[in-house]
Order: structure tokens, then C-alpha cells, then sequence
């Protein structure tokens, strides 16, 4: 994604170092958690709710993540209690420490029915996606041997990232009103980058805890997944970005899940969007000199190299934009050859 900085304004335009937090605005407190990726940090949102703080999301676990809260909690966090965890979706980033956060302050865990269900699914069957109905959906797409194997196997380093969940939770859904401490938040539901991944909306001070669905400098992955080999998330994305802009005022205070807060909300739904719709408009002129197998069209979206663990996003996000394209009629099915599918511009 272009950089956006010209265009949105960030009021705090340096985030909190690792081990430390700012007040971002009365009332809620900033944190970072690093992650082992190239994307380095999430971001924490602590609330003040009564006599303890609601915690929105807690990184993934790891012994670099458990340090760094263990610092904040005997330091600038010291005395603070966390009365309620909660998870905006089923990211290892977003929801790793979950369960080591409500077990440690005996706290209950909020969260969508699809983020918790999701996460219990990978958790009690990370070797599922190494079934043979898996392997041949990346194969008979293109993709090679190697990263294959490395998108059938992602169950188990999902494993290694989230600690286990509690036995319960609290379910959270769109049109919910959640009072936390002197504030009322209505729950929106986004969709794309995750399956029902909670947002919340403080009308009165136009505050929007955002989580992944928009950020301001990169656009969120995006990705078709081999349990749901014609879904549509991009096309949930869109009609996600399309509803925040019909409902959401353009000066809303965005704090979301990576990079900085920021304000400029419309201006930022309307890079995104435009960003995706270049990106099909690519994907469409390479298809109409030839049939191409979804895997040949790697390169046209990304023109970096990138390693194994950016393949299998790369490789997800753009079949994301092939299936979009199809469900809009831009592209269709070719002869397949060999076995290897292909698709077509009409």
C-alpha cells in the first residue's frame, strides 16, 4: 500500500517504545507487544473499566512476549488489574496470550463465537490441514511442492503461537452495547481479514478500536483458505470498508491493531479500496493474452521476492482477488491443464 502519511493525521506520531505505554486518550492506554515477523509489533488497548482495565488483545505468546508484559505489569502497569480479555479475532498476533492473560487475573475472555470457534478448531487439530483434500487444492492451483507443504502444516505453528483457551467465553456480536468503564461502545462486526472480527465504536467521543480491518500504511492480508476454497473475503472487505464509510463520521479517532492511530477514515476506505480494485484490474489484463493457473499470477501482484512464510500470504491473498473476480463475472474458468486450474479474462 502507498504511504499514507500525507493524507491521515496521526495526533500521536510515535508510538510507545517495547516495555512501555502512553495515554492515548483519557482514560486508554497504548502498548506494543513485538512479534518475530516483518510486520514487528501489535498493538494493546488497555480501558479503563472501574476498578480494573479491559484489555483489547494481548500478542502472541512467546517467551520475547511474556518478558515484555511481565516489565509492564512491575512497571509502568504495576497495580493495574485486568478485569476483562478481549479478543478481536483469531490471529496468534491478536489472540495468542488470551488464555495466559485470563488464567493469570482470572478474567473472563470476550470474543465472536467464529474467533473463538476458529482458534479451539486449530488448537485441537493443527495436523487437519494436512489432509490429502488440502494438499490438492494448492496443487491443482499451481502452487509447488514446497509451499504446499508449508500452508498444510501452518496448523501446528499456530499451535506453538496461541497458549490454550478457557473452557468458556463470552460471546460478543454486532448491535451489542459494551459499557466499559464510563464509556459505551457498540460492537461492530468486520470482515475479510478475519471471520467476525470485533470492532468497537464509541459514538460520543468518535473513537474506533478498529483491530486489523483498517490500518493506516498497509493494507490487511486478505486470504482465501483451503477449508473455504471459494469463498469471497475480498468481496466481505469491500462491503466491510463500504459500510464504515455509509455509518462511521470521517473525523473518527482511529486506534487500530498495527502502525499508528490515526484520523482521516474516509480517505483511508477509499485508498484501500482503490488499492484492491488496481490490483484486480492487474490480475485481469494478465489474463486476457492467455489462460493463466492462479499460481502464475503470483508475480503480477507481488513483484518482490519473498520468503516461505510470505509465499503462503502472497499465494492466499491473491487467489482472495481471483475469487473475487470470478463471483463478478471479470474472469472465468479455462480447460484446466494437467490438472492444474487456470482462469481466463471475458
Amino acid at each position: 500500500m502507498p504511504d499514507a502519511s500525507d493524507t491521515l493525521i496521526h495526533p500521536h506520531a510515535a508510538p510507545p517504545d517495547y516495555g512501555e505505554v502512553v495515554e492515548i486518550v483519557p482514560g486508554i492506554l497504548w502498548t506494543r507487544i513485538s512479534l518475530p515477523f516483518r510486520l514487528d509489533h501489535v498493538n494493546i488497548f488497555l480501558i479503563e473499566d472501574g476498578d480494573g482495565w479491559t484489555m483489547i488483545d494481548t500478542g502472541i505468546q512467546s517467551r520475547t512476549a511474556q518478558a515484555l508484559w511481565e516489565r509492564l505489569f512491575a512497571g509502568p502497569l504495576a497495580g493495574l488489574r485486568i478485569r476483562r480479555v478481549l479478543v478481536t479475532h483469531y490471529h496468534p498476533d491478536h489472540i495468542g496470550l488470551a488464555g495466559w492473560m485470563a488464567e493469570r487475573w482470572d478474567a473472563p475472555l470476550l470474543t465472536s463465537l467464529t474467533t473463538y470457534l476458529e482458534s479451539r478448531n486449530l488448537s485441537l487439530s493443527p495436523g487437519a490441514l494436512d489432509s490429502k483434500v488440502y494438499w490438492d487444492f494448492y496443487r491443482r492451483n499451481g502452487l509447488d511442492e514446497s509451499t504446499t507443504a508449508l500452508l498444510t502444516t501452518s496448523g501446528h505453528f499456530y499451535l506453538k503461537m496461541v497458549s490454550p483457551l478457557p473452557p468458556t467465553f463470552e460471546r460478543l456480536v454486532a448491535g451489542d452495547v459494551l459499557h466499559i468503564g464510563g464509556r459505551r461502545f457498540d460492537v461492530l462486526i468486520g470482515n475479510g481479514h478475519a471471520p467476525e472480527m470485533l470492532m468497537l465504536h464509541c459514538a460520543d467521543e468518535h473513537l474506533l478500536l478498529a483491530a486489523d480491518q483498517v490500518l493506516a500504511k498497509i493494507s490487511p492480508n486478505v486470504s482465501v483458505h483451503a477449508v473455504d476454497p471459494n469463498g469471497d473475503p475480498l468481496g466481505l472487505f469491500l462491503r466491510t470498508l463500504a459500510t464504515m464509510a455509509a455509518t462511521l463520521p470521517e473525523d473518527t479517532y482511529v486506534l487500530p491493531g498495527h502502525q499508528l492511530p490515526f484520523r482521516g477514515l474516509h480517505v483511508r476506505i477509499a485508498e484501500l479500496a482503490a488499492h484492491h480494485e488496481a490490483r484486480c484490474a492487474l490480475l485481469i489484463d494478465a489474463c486476457r493474452a492467455a489462460p493463466r493457473a492462479p499460481a502464475d499470477l503470483l508475480p503480477v501482484m507481488f513483484h518482490r521476492k519473498l520468503d516461505p512464510h510470505q509465499m503462503g500470504f502472497a499465494f492466499s491473498e491473491m487467489l482472495a482477488h481471483v475469487n473475487y473476480l470470478l463471483r463478478t463475472g471479470a474472469l472465468a474458468w479455462a480447460d484446466p491443464v494437467d490438472g492444474v486450474l487456470r482462469v481466463e479474462a471475458r
